[in-house]
């Protein structure tokens, strides 16, 4: 795939499954997200922006340029949507505590927005919104709420970022594209 005009120089995104890990190198040989892509992403230095974990889905940015990089991960810089499916019956309390947020030895972890979107089972489908992303952020909000029932903490079985700022691509997992220079605009003009 090779650029175009309208493609920027700056981003490309990729859709990333499960079970990659965001990493240039792993001493435990398992499968990263540079497999995905063409082998000039990672001989040239792009880099992710940000993280997601081994086990999470969805979108992932890469740059060469490290002011992308810090002005896109600066807590409150940029807004990113998930949708999470919880084990256990998430309760408005829960909501709410989320939105409070919760102390944790990772510092406070907190979500804008909690939305309950969907049930089955003893499952739980939220759209949860952040806009910054300390290590593993949603998984250890979630584990740091008890379900009333039980008293065991709530599980996020399945997390997938569906969108970065106002970058929301229809895009298929495993999949890669430069973002155009449009969407390249609408993502940085709130730092310039």
């Amino acid at each position: 795939m090779h650029s175009t005009m309208s493609d920027s120089k700056k981003l490309l995104v990729l859709n990333k499954p499960k079970g990659y890990v965001v990493t240039r190198s792993d001493e435990l040989g398992r499968k990263k997200v540079y497999d995905l892509l063409p082998d000039w992403t990672f001989n040239d230095g792009w880099m992710p922006i940000g993280r997601l974990d081994l086990e999470s889905k969805g979108l992932l940015l890469f740059t060469t340029d490290g002011k992308i990089s810090d002005a896109l991960t600066r807590p409150g810089n940029c807004i990113k949507v998930y949708e999470i499916w919880v084990r256990g019956h998430v309760t408005d309390e829960h909501i709410a505590e989320a939105k409070r947020g919760v102390e944790s030895k990772h510092g406070l972890l907190k979500a804008l927005v909690v939305e309950k979107i969907g049930t089955g089972g003893a499952k739980t489908k939220l759209k949860i919104v952040i806009d910054e992303g300390k290590n593993r952020h949603i998984r250890r909000l979630f584990g740091a709420l008890k379900d009333p029932k039980f008293g065991t903490p709530l599980k996020v079985l399945e997390l997938k970022r569906i969108s970065i700022g106002s970058f929301e691509p229809d895009i298929e997992s495993g999949k890669w594209r430069y973002l155009t220079v449009e969407e390249e605009s609408m993502l940085l003009d709130a730092f310039s």
